[in-house]
């Protein structure tokens, strides 16, 4: 399990981004919680089409749970075409990861 979080800023207690897409970092995390990867999103700016980007961004690194705010249905639809499951919730990234991996147990 490879778990990455929509965050605002690249601490594990950043809050979740509300625009998935357009999210300023992704923190990736594995099955036991540890942080493997911080970088910033390369579609945060700029105009449409984010969504689709980071989906195949994220697919590319072996992502299979994403976390964040809030989805647009276009990324939405992205992600499960690569088998990713997409997570909305509110906290930080610290509780997403925690509610993912217990899901998931």
């Amino acid at each position: 399990m490879k778990i990455a979080v929509a965050t605002q800023t690249k601490k594990e207690d950043a809050a979740l981004s509300t625009q998935a897409g357009k999210s300023p970092f992704y923190i990736m995390f594995n099955e036991n919680g540890d942080v493997l990867e911080t970088m910033k999103n390369p579609f945060s700016v700029g105009g449409g089409g984010a969504g689709f980007g980071v989906a195949k961004m994220l697919g590319d690194k072996g992502v299979t749970h994403v976390a964040g705010s809030r989805f647009g249905s276009n990324m939405t639809g992205a992600l499960k075409e690569r088998s990713i499951q997409v997570y909305e919730m509110e906290g930080t990234a610290k509780d997403a990861v925690s509610r993912i991996r217990q899901e998931n147990l």
